[in-house]
């Protein structure tokens, strides 16, 4: 007999982004596969961030200390879920986004984590195509070879419970200049098994290439993500001769 399906926590990290953050739980309300809870990590708001998830029936936690990756594991640390999904305060899931991402973790057990692409159709589509070509593309294959799995995107991925407690302790949470869902990435345990669905994409905002300045700050916080994540090589200490 088939377990029953897990229960799911969706977690949004926002900062003054009622707008979108509205538009976004307005989508979680039409998911076939219902969350147990939306937890809205309010990170330092000045608008009605925090007052409009209440009023859509989320629960709203504070995270004082400024930056996403603070505030997403916060959201994390919250969860009661035993399925833990990420959304960013600007995607709009489709209204089967739920069911993809929590079928594919309750069909494999063996499963850490599942992750989709973002979809930038708000831009014309010549420039959504060549956004998915030169940005979404290479994340996902660059990041794969040199994880030996698919990354996790921010903007969509869903993982266990298990998974998130194990990799709690080696995320870069105090360092608001890593990219929040790389660095968890290279914080997954050994033997992590991550699921890309490619069909499974989700709608974001194309914000950062609107400006340039925040282009280059996301190249930036890539290359620090990195960085920070590199294994350093062992000290090989050679032993000196003795001279007569």
């Amino acid at each position: 007999m088939p377990s029953a399906p897990r229960t799911i926590t969706v977690v949004i990290p926002v900062k003054d982004d009622a707008r979108h953050l509205e538009v976004c739980l307005a989508a979680l309300a039409r998911q076939t596969r219902k969350p147990l809870e939306i937890v809205v990590v309010d990170n330092g708001s000045t608008d009605d961030s925090a007052g409009g998830a209440r009023a859509a029936g989320a629960r709203v936690v504070v995270e004082a200390e400024p930056g996403i990756p603070a505030a997403a594991s916060t959201g994390y640390d919250a969860a009661r879920g035993e399925i833990i999904a990420r959304l960013d305060a600007d995607s709009v899931p489709h209204d089967d986004w739920l069911q993809r991402l929590g079928g594919a973790l309750d069909a494999d057990p063996g499963l850490s984590a599942v992750t989709g692409p973002g979809d930038f159709s708000s831009l014309p589509s010549a420039a959504a195509r060549l956004a998915m070509l030169l940005y979404m593309r290479p994340y996902f294959r660059v990041f794969t070879k040199r994880l030996g799995h698919p990354p996790l995107f921010g903007s969509n991925f869903a993982m266990t419970r298990e998974t998130w407690l194990a990799a709690r302790d080696a995320v870069h949470r105090h360092d608001s200049e890593v990219h929040d869902d790389l660095d968890l990435s290279y914080a997954l345990a050994p033997g992590s098994r991550v699921l890309l669905l490619t069909e499974a994409s989700v709608p974001i905002s194309a914000r950062p290439f609107a400006d340039p300045v925040a282009l280059v700050k996301r190249v930036r916080r890539g290359r620090r993500t990195m960085r920070v994540n590199r294994v350093p090589k062992p000290v090989v200490h050679r032993r000196r001769g003795l001279r007569d």
